[in-house]
């Protein structure tokens, strides 16, 4: 069936009802895993040794015989074996966000069904509250845009990335803290302490991606001290994280407006860790992607109005104050 040479990728796929577990089945079945939701739990294993392909299984509070405990021995046994790859992936949102969706699509939740939404919420949380803490990859949906969720899943896995041998993959992203953290973030850090150039009227509608920004940024005086300590902790970090058998790792950078600081930033951090670092005494590459949040989300308002819209809209993307984020789009159950 497999090889330890080339092991077959098993992804489970678990969290909260609502929170878009059946979107990211779907992403996985694109890019050719045979996807499968709610098999009963003593199947799982059985369904692994009898197929060739890549598999993206999806386990939560409806299948039969689901226990959080009984799928953590069942991933231990998978992962024993030599010839497969198994990796877990918990789907989550805010509550918030969870009760929005059930309402609007007026469903009952599966550990709730004659009761509250709210409580089925709560106790499903403790529920996979385990399955949480040892995720290979933690998807928030809460603000995620269905495309970005699907984008997310091919940077992880699609093709190019089936190999064992393969660095960790490493997620930067730049963000507004007015718009909130990034909530997959591992490592924070705040940038809104060095010079802005949103107060420059040549630079403010600029972003961090145009030479003319960096240089500015560069002339803050406490810049190469606090980019160096940035860099420094990452190569403490990162190789002992890939020691720890950590797939992925994502660094959020933040500012004001996330537009020329933290985006900066995250360009120079990706362009040192593709000199690569050291791990397990070896010089490793790593698979670095770059996320703008706040510069997609103009890219995508920009494309989801008229010029007339565009002129007078509402969202100030300069990092000033007063700007508000793009409406939260909802993930399918």
């Amino acid at each position: 069936m497999s090889n330890p040479d080339r092991p077959l990728r098993v992804v489970l796929v678990t969290g909260l009802s609502g929170a878009g577990k059946a979107s990211v089945l779907r992403a996985f079945e694109d890019l050719g895993y045979e996807a499968v939701d709610n098999p009963p739990l003593p199947m799982l294993e059985e369904m692994v040794t009898r197929t060739e392909r890549k598999l993206a299984i999806g386990m939560d509070a409806r299948s039969r015989g689901f226990d959080a405990t009984r799928v953590l021995e069942a991933l231990s046994r998978l992962r024993a074996n030599a010839g497969l790859r198994p990796e877990l992936v918990y789907v989550t949102a805010e509550k918030a966000i969870l009760l929005r969706r059930y309402s609007e699509t007026r469903r009952r939740h599966p550990l709730a069904p004659q009761g509250r939404v709210i409580d089925g919420i709560d106790e499903e949380r403790i529920l996979t509250a385990p399955l949480r803490d040892v995720a290979d990859l933690i998807i928030d949906t809460s603000a995620l845009p269905v495309a970005e969720m699907r984008r997310d899943v091919e940077r992880h896995f699609g093709a190019g990335n089936d190999s064992p041998r393969l660095a960790m993959a490493v997620t930067l992203i730049s963000f507004a803290y007015k718009f909130g953290l990034p909530p997959d973030a591992d490592l924070v850090f705040d940038a809104r302490f060095l010079r802005n150039p949103h107060y420059d009227p040549i630079l403010q509608a600029r972003t961090g991606l145009d030479p003319e920004v960096g240089s500015y940024i560069e002339a803050d005086p406490d810049f190469a001290a606090f980019f160096g300590s940035v860099t420094g902790l990452l190569e403490l970090l990162l190789p002992r994280f890939v020691q720890e058998g950590k797939k992925y790792a994502t660094v959020a950078i933040g500012c004001t407006g996330g537009r020329h600081r933290s985006v900066y930033i995250v360009e120079q951090i990706a362009a040192h860790l593709a000199s690569g670092l050291m791990a397990e005494g070896a010089e490793i590459a790593w698979r670095v992607h770059r996320v703008h949040r706040e510069l997609s989300r103009e890219v995508s308002a920009a494309a989801s109005t008229g010029p007339d819209q565009r002129r007078g809209g509402s969202i100030d993307s300069s990092g000033g104050e007063g700007a508000q984020p793009p409406p939260v789009q909802a993930q399918e159950a």
